[in-house]
Order: structure tokens, then C-alpha cells, then sequence
């Protein structure tokens, strides 16, 4: 899916997740709201989608790593700008997988909590 809107990328990760194995993965209701700590759910897993052009930092990454822990969920986190260095060392301490998403919707993985998740799913 070619991502044009955030809601493509939205959408583009929800894909992906159900690729993965997840299933019933939910969408909001309405347009993502940059602030939003969760775009996805399903039943073990909270995603997040950065639609932006600003690379994710650190405390987004801890925000959906709680958002997980609250939930007994494995949190994962979608960019289409990538990390930050400091976001990228946080999500390899905390496993979170983490992908970046390029405009034609592929997402890829960019470290090896998330490699480990592509290659065993949920």
C-alpha cells in the first residue's frame, strides 16, 4: 500500500501486523492524532505509527513500551523518518521492535527485537 497520508501508514502497519500473525488489529476511529500513544491494537500487541517527518525520539518509545507493559502486550513502534539514536539504544534495552516504513509501505525492520518478531511473530 502506497503510503500518501498518515492514515496510509496507519493502515500500512495494521497490514503488517496481521502479516505477522497478529490478529483482529484495530484502528482508531477518525485521523491519527500526532499525540496518540496507540494507533493499533490487537490482542497482544500495541503499535504505534509516526506518520511524521521528524525522526521518533526517546519518550515516544518509552510511551508505547508502557502502553504495552500495561496491557501484558509486546509494543512495537512504526516510523516513516526512523529514530533517534537515544530512541534506537531505549527500544534495544526494552526489546521493542522497532520498523521504519518507506513511502511505498514496506515496512522493515531496524533492530533485533524486531527482526526476532518477524521471524517467530507473535
Amino acid at each position: 500500500m502506497t503510503i500518501r497520508t498518515a492514515r496510509d501508514a496507519v493502515a500500512t502497519a495494521a497490514l503488517y501486523l496481521r502479516w505477522l500473525g497478529f490478529r483482529d488489529v484495530r484502528q482508531p476511529d477518525g485521523p491519527p492524532i500526532p499525540s496518540a500513544t496507540v494507533d493499533l491494537r490487537a490482542p497482544g500487541v500495541v503499535a504505534q505509527v509516526d506518520p511524521s517527518t521528524a525522526p521518533a525520539g526517546l519518550r515516544a518509545v518509552e510511551c508505547v513500551w508502557l502502553n504495552g507493559l500495561t496491557v501484558s502486550a509486546t509494543s512495537v513502534y512504526f516510523s516513516l523518518a526512523g529514530y533517534t539514536s537515544d530512541a534506537r539504544a531505549r527500544a534495544d534495552d526494552l526489546g521493542i521492535p522497532l520498523f521504519v516504513m518507506d513511502l511505498t509501505g514496506m515496512p522493515q525492520p531496524v533492530n533485533d527485537p524486531a527482526d526476532a518478531l518477524v521471524g517467530t511473530g507473535p
